[in-house]
């Protein structure tokens, strides 16, 4: 079966993972049967899918009126009549391993024979789980995060007799309901997500249990110090404690003592009011940056996650790039831990486990073949050119993690690939960015576009989480991409489609035109953190638009509309969003079919000449204008002229 062979789908579990599929999928344009076990469980499930597409109406997230998708959803209780005609099952009923072969027994003579069976279990086995069919090679792994409508990650997970077939059909069926997906090539319990993640709570509960950091040291520590969205005894609190536990019981892992005596003390988190934490006589997660230790070992926490990843790579379970996706977006980590290792350098990683397993002879700490074979190879890291990841020198080719980058004939157009954070601005972002432009072949870039990817934003400004553990006097070398966008010699376009706050904001007066949709958003809301723009804000857009409109914009951090901007002079354009592409295309063309070197010193002369005097601005005017004289393109755009035709400029 093939994507195009699927058009009905048919979702077991009215839950909250059930009906968040339902929705995901109906948004996709997919006719959709919810189905489960009591009638009262579907129409429960089935307002909320209701509810859910109403809220999304409301904030304009959503393209289509509510009950355009509410119309291809329909609900069943009798599992025959649900899936007798379906092409995809999804099921998502509880994670009970003889529940599920039960199901899976009644879909083997309930469905066409080449309808997939995909299961959202989050940690039994799918192997174990296709043995109760006839058709193993259609049984694969769909593995959702909570809640289906907002989580953008899903894993696609092979048993040992799922096809290839299967999974490709799969994997594409993903990028059709917009989300992403990320193979798991071998059946390893955990997948990959809990895999990597389970390190984050349990060497923390080590620590703690062994009196070398508190609670509220680990949190603040891994939240503010290394950029984290929450730290481990945060989340455990979150997730429930009891889960955790019993994922290590059943794996016969050893569980720190004090995740034994928060079960023990049926302390299990929010759901009871009290956990690592108390949210019911206390305020919760209450750490702050003053429970920030410098002794506090973090690298002991990111070492042993480094460790799962690499066990992972070593045995073709994922690859890199695999788990770093999964990890953004499955756990909300500011970068996947593969590419924080390069930058770490693994040989300290390898080091620090080794360390540990000399001392304790914990299981826990033994190092990874395949991160003891990268090291002794000398691939330790982004230092040395090559650690999990490859890395390009200055001029040479380099995979981009955070762009994507067409160079189309003279048009270079960068796209800003972190949907999931808003494509906001982080270190390798913006490294990436510097990396490009200084490796573009001037000869036949004649222009620069960037945009944002996803639906929502250009950028929405700064990922405070991607610069974790940075110096303050470190931070004044940020703006170094920012010099590198408007230096560039070629002309710069910014495609603005969503908001673009901040940083983003930044990189786009960085840019020397600015078209926008008139759904657009601009503001600097820095101020609301104690913070200044730091990219260049403050004083391009006093040069822009006067000192009176900057200075409301920067001290009052509110966001304009993009009429609004278009009308203060922060931009080229605000168009309708039918319109955008075609009038962007209209300013590409332009300075595609321009001069090269002529727009090369207009560029300069006004960059420079904004920062000078009058007179010193009309020398330099003056100057590049008699140097241009002597040029090809000058022949023959007066030649074209004088001929009634279009010039064909050479950049001579």
């Amino acid at each position: 079966m093939s994507l195009d062979d699927i058009d009905r789908v048919a979702v077991l579990g009215a839950g909250n993972m059930g009906h968040g599929i339902t929705e995901v999928v109906a948004m996709a344009g997919y006719d959709v049967v919810m189905r489960d076990i009591e009638q009262e469980i579907v129409d429960e499930g089935y307002q909320d899918i209701e509810w859910s597409l109403e809220k999304l109406g409301e904030k304009g997230l959503i393209d289509e009126d509510p009950g355009d998708v509410m119309a291809r959803i329909e609900t069943e209780v009798d599992l025959e009549t649900a899936v007798s005609d379906v092409d995809l099952v999804i099921e998502a009923a509880p994670e009970q391993m003889d529940l599920k072969k039960e199901i899976y027994g009644d879909l083997d003579e309930f469905t066409p024979a080449e309808t997939i069976l995909a299961s959202n279990t989050s940690s039994l086995s799918i192997t174990e789980i296709a043995t109760a069919t006839d058709k193993p090679d259609t049984v694969v792994g769909m593995h959702f995060f909570n809640p289906p409508v907002k989580m953008d990650l899903v894993e696609v997970i092979y048993g040992a007799e799922t096809s290839d077939e299967t999974a490709e059909t799969v994997y594409e069926f993903v990028e059709a309901i917009d989300k992403t997906p990320i193979y798991v090539r071998k059946d390893v319990n955990g997948f990959v997500v809990n895999s990597v993640l389970g390190p984050f709570g349990d060497e923390a509960g080590w620590m703690v249990s062994a009196d070398e950091a508190t609670v509220r040291e680990a949190d603040a520590t891994m939240v503010h110090e290394r950029g984290y969205p929450m730290g481990p005894f945060e989340l455990g609190d979150l997730t429930g404690i009891d889960i955790g536990y019993h994922v290590r019981k059943e794996a016969g892992k050893p569980v720190p003592p004090i995740v034994e005596e928060k079960v023990e003390a049926d302390e299990l988190g929010q759901k009871t009011g009290k956990g690592y934490y108390d949210y019911e006589d206390g305020d919760g997660a209450d750490y702050g940056h003053d429970d920030v230790t410098e002794d506090f070992d973090w690298l002991r926490i990111e070492a042993r996650m480094i460790n799962e990843a690499a066990k992972l790579i070593g045995d073709d379970v994922a690859t890199p790039d695999a788990i770093d996706t999964g990890m953004r977006l499955g756990a909300g980590f500011p970068e996947g831990p593969c590419r924080r290792a390069d930058k770490l350098g693994l040989d300290r990683v390898l080091d620090k486990l080794q360390t540990l397993y000399e001392q304790t002879q914990a299981d826990r700490y033994e190092p990874a073949d395949y991160l003891v074979e990268l090291v002794n190879q000398g691939h330790t890291g982004e230092d040395a050119g090559q650690g999990f990841y490859e890395y390009g020198g200055s001029d040479g080719d380099r995979e981009y993690r955070t762009l994507n980058v067409l160079e189309d004939g003279e048009v270079l157009a960068i796209e800003l690939d972190r949907p999931e954070r808003m494509n906001a601005l982080n270190e390798d972002l913006m490294d990436e960015i510097e990396h490009v432009l200084n490796s573009a072949d001037l000869d036949t870039v004649r222009v620069v576009t960037f945009e944002g990817a996803g639906d929502r934003a250009f950028c929405a400004g700064a990922d405070i989480g991607g610069f974790a553990g940075a110096k303050p006097w470190e931070r004044g070398t940020i703006t170094s991409m920012f010099e590198t966008v408007n230096d560039f010699p070629r002309p710069t376009i910014a495609k603005v489609d969503g908001y673009c706050l901040g940083g983003g904001h930044e990189l786009a007066l960085a840019c020397d035109m600015r078209v926008a949709t008139t759904d657009s958003e601009f503001g600097f809301p820095e101020i609301n953190l104690g913070l200044l723009p730091g990219g260049g804000g403050t004083q391009r857009t006093m040069r822009m638009i006067g000192e009176a409109r900057a200075k409301e914009l920067v001290f009052r951090g509110e966001r304009i509309s993009a009429e609004k901007a278009e009308d203060w002079g922060l931009i080229n354009r605000a168009v309708d969003p039918d319109e955008f592409d075609d009038v962007c295309a209209e300013f590409v063309d332009d300075i595609v079919e321009g001069p090269p070197v002529a727009l090369d010193y207009a560029k300069k002369v006004m960059n420079r000449g904004e920062d000078a005097s009058l007179e010193a601005a009309l020398t330099m005017e003056s100057q590049g204008f008699g140097l241009l004289l002597s040029t090809e393109d000058v022949l023959e755009g007066t030649s074209a002229f004088a001929e009634d035709r279009d010039p064909e400029f050479e950049g001579k």
